[in-house]
């Protein structure tokens, strides 16, 4: 088969990374698959891309994929990229494709689904955490928590990714603020519970659930997260049943809720079994170092 690989630009860069794209099409002009680059451009991730390759089921091994990816790690390369990471789900072709290719595997993560319907309310009634309160937004932080809702997105820097070369991603109001923009502009709503220290009033944790806005389908936590001095209260817990029991209450019709998990991420992976989330997948993260 001849192909044609074509370049594509996304015209809209966002506030924290950018994309490339590339089409690859048969003789025929029919497309046959894509690929698309993040490249991250915050501090701290300057050396970061990230790659999504989808080649059409009945094209596969005819060199479409390879093909798209030496254009993509030639793209990185030239952008003074280090490392390009990519996912797949464990045992699948693109699992398969990737380690074949130079790619190593640098980290595993467990995806899991609490289906609603089965949910307890009474059973994720939690105790109040003595010096501890929690506060709750829909969309954008408000103005008077931005400062130190920002500050507390440090507590995701030590979060498990095994090998992976991620850097540190660093949040200010500005990230804080396009990243809740973005999920609106989608059409999605999110919703945030964090923990507050009564002492100083600031923001320690908290924890981000995102639902499709016809309130149909499953929501996705996008992150749970406390500061490392604060941890072992249970407040992560705390936040994510809260988070749960909103969802149960606001949207009647949600089927269920998404959740992904580094393997070595045990206190998190604990925290979800208690609250029922089943494991339905296994993903490997890789990476290509350049």
């Amino acid at each position: 088969m001849t192909l044609r690989i074509t370049p594509l630009a996304d015209p809209e860069p966002g506030t924290s990374s950018r994309r490339l794209a590339w089409l690859a099409s048969g003789t025929d002009g029919a497309p046959v698959g894509s690929a698309f680059l993040r490249l991250f451009t915050k501090e701290g991730q300057e050396h970061l891309a990230e790659l999504e390759i989808a080649v059409h089921t009945g094209e596969r091994r005819h060199g479409v994929g390879t093909r798209l990816l030496d254009a993509a790690v030639t793209a990185a390369r030239t952008e003074g990229r280090r490392s390009v990471i990519a996912q797949a789900e464990q045992g699948s072709p693109a699992d398969e494709f990737l380690a074949a290719r130079g790619f190593r595997r640098v980290l595993s993560l467990t995806y899991a689904r609490l289906a609603l319907k089965d949910v307890d309310l009474t059973a994720l009634a939690e105790q109040d955490k003595p010096g501890y309160e929690l506060t709750e937004w829909d969309g954008t932080v408000p103005a008077e928590l931005a400062r130190s809702y920002a500050d507390a997105r440090r507590a995701m820097d030590d979060m498990p990714m095994e090998g992976t070369d991620y850097g540190t991603v660093v949040w200010d109001v500005e990230r804080v603020v396009a990243a809740a923009e973005a999920v609106a502009r989608r059409g999605e709503l999110l919703h945030t519970v964090a923990a507050v220290d009564r002492g100083d009033g600031s923001i320690v944790g908290f924890s981000e659930l995102v639902v499709p806005g016809d309130g149909l389908g499953d929501g996705q936590h996008y992150g749970t997260a406390v500061l490392p001095e604060h941890r072992g209260r249970g407040l992560a817990r705390w936040m994510k049943a809260t988070s749960i029991r909103r969802a149960r209450e606001r949207h009647p019709d949600l089927a269920g809720l998404l959740t992904d998990t580094a393997d070595s991420n045990a206190p998190m992976l604990a925290v979800n079994a208690a609250l029922g989330y089943v494991p339905t997948h296994k993903a490997v993260e890789y990476q290509l170092d350049l």
